[in-house]
């Protein structure tokens, strides 16, 4: 009797289990939230990058499992508690819906962002401490980007951090029709640092912070009002855009899965470190062609290294620019500076400089004569000797006829 008990009791529990674990698989998120962009991306986004496909070795499975762990909301709960981190990171119902979208529709997206923290989180983490910032704000751009230095928005938010044209020019970030330096890994992580900071001195609430880099302080600032005045972003949720109201909770979930990645059996995908590189200046205009040529260095490394130059061109003759390279072609760079700059330029530049513009043809100048009438003379041999015709005559000297009269003088326009 009681081994049937005992058996009943295990196939109750597998049950529940198995329809609980179905039920948080199949849950969708609350249709009064609006799911960050970047997680309704194709993975190809992530796929595509040059540092994924050269640094990622996605032929070795490091066999993720496809199916997640049901775990009951104090699990969840307590995890999150356990995070060190001067960011309060609540639970509840919202929040777990994200996490079950990262650990669940988005494993394999989340095993590559694992390993693509390797190339920015120490950048992350070497701002946000000079600025005395929580270094949990790292996985901010996991939500912003998904770790893609080229992405862009459907509003035009460009780079890791997201910046619009605005802001970024703001913070320093330098936009124009070569240069967006939104792009760059490390200048747009220095300028994010010193926007959450300006932020939090406005706030002083580390969720208002991120919400506020979602949506502007005029959003939150909006919200607060119509809230009756309170700041706590979970009183003021409500009244926040769709997207910040999933902001702030898929920010509290990508701290979770990156940091308990294993229980939910997701392994991140093998990588090696990238070579190490360095930058030297440029002072002359020069094209990503002439570098790769000379310097036999794949052009999609080039970009990878400095995703800032939009055209693959350094425009050095305007003000002297960056250009990363791998740390062992740069004396190749250096020895070889004249002959890169000149390799098929009048190819890869072909503005000019300097044009003529096209001068409309002058008309030609009239000059005026007159010619004392003698006798014998007529119109008509007046101008044949002058080349102009007899009408002319006519109108150039009021005469209704062709009679003229010896001593008088015609005028003859030439």
């Amino acid at each position: 009797m009681k081994k049937v008990i005992v058996s009943v009791f295990i196939f109750i529990s597998l049950f529940m289990t198995v329809t609980s674990k179905a039920q948080i698989q199949n849950q969708t998120i609350d249709e009064d939230i609006e799911i960050p962009e970047t997680m309704i991306w194709s993975i190809d986004s992530l796929l595509n990058d040059w540092k994924t496909q050269k640094y990622l070795d996605l032929q070795k499975d490091c066999q993720t499992a496809k199916d997640n762990p049901f775990f009951p909301d104090s699990i969840y709960n307590h995890r999150l508690s356990r995070i060190p981190s001067i960011m309060e990171m609540p639970y509840n119902s919202v929040v777990r819906s994200f996490i079950d979208l990262y650990s669940v529709r988005l494993r394999q997206q989340v095993a590559i962002m694992l390993s693509s923290t390797n190339f920015y989180i120490p950048i992350f983490e070497e701002a946000l401490d000079a600025y005395n910032l929580p270094l949990e704000l790292k996985y901010l751009p996991i939500i912003e980007s998904a770790l893609n230095p080229t992405a862009v928005s459907r509003a035009g938010a460009t780079g890791l951090w997201q910046f619009m044209l605005s802001t970024g020019k703001e913070y320093g970030l330098e936009t124009n029709s070569l240069v967006d330096d939104r792009r760059d890994p490390i200048k747009a992580t220095w300028s994010a640092a010193r926007y959450l900071k300006d932020l939090y001195e406005i706030y002083h609430d580390w969720n208002l912070v991120i919400a506020a880099y979602n949506c502007g302080p005029g959003n939150i600032n909006k919200a607060i009002r119509r809230a009756g005045g309170e700041s706590d972003y979970w009183e003021i949720y409500n009244y926040l855009p769709k997207e910040t109201r999933g902001y702030v909770p898929a920010f509290i979930a990508a701290n979770y899965i990156m940091t308990y990645y294993c229980d939910h059996n997701i392994c991140p995908i093998e990588s090696t470190l990238p070579v190490v590189s360095d930058t030297v200046i440029v002072n002359k205009e020069i094209h990503f062609d002439q570098i790769s040529s000379i310097c036999n260095i794949d052009k999609e490394e080039l970009r990878s290294l400095n995703p800032q130059y939009k055209r693959d061109i350094i425009p050095g003759n305007t003000k002297p620019y960056a250009l990363r390279l791998p740390h062992y072609t740069i004396p190749t760079y250096i020895e070889n500076q004249d002959s890169i700059y000149n390799y098929k330029r009048d190819e890869y530049f072909t503005n000019r400089k300097k044009v003529e513009a096209k001068q409309k043809p002058k008309a030609p100048t009239s000059r005026t004569t007159y010619y004392k009438i003698k006798n014998g003379d007529t119109l008509s041999t007046i101008a044949r000797k002058h080349g102009v015709s007899v009408s002319k005559l006519k109108q150039w000297n009021g005469l209704k006829n062709n009679n003229i009269r010896a001593g008088k003088t015609l005028k003859i326009i030439k």
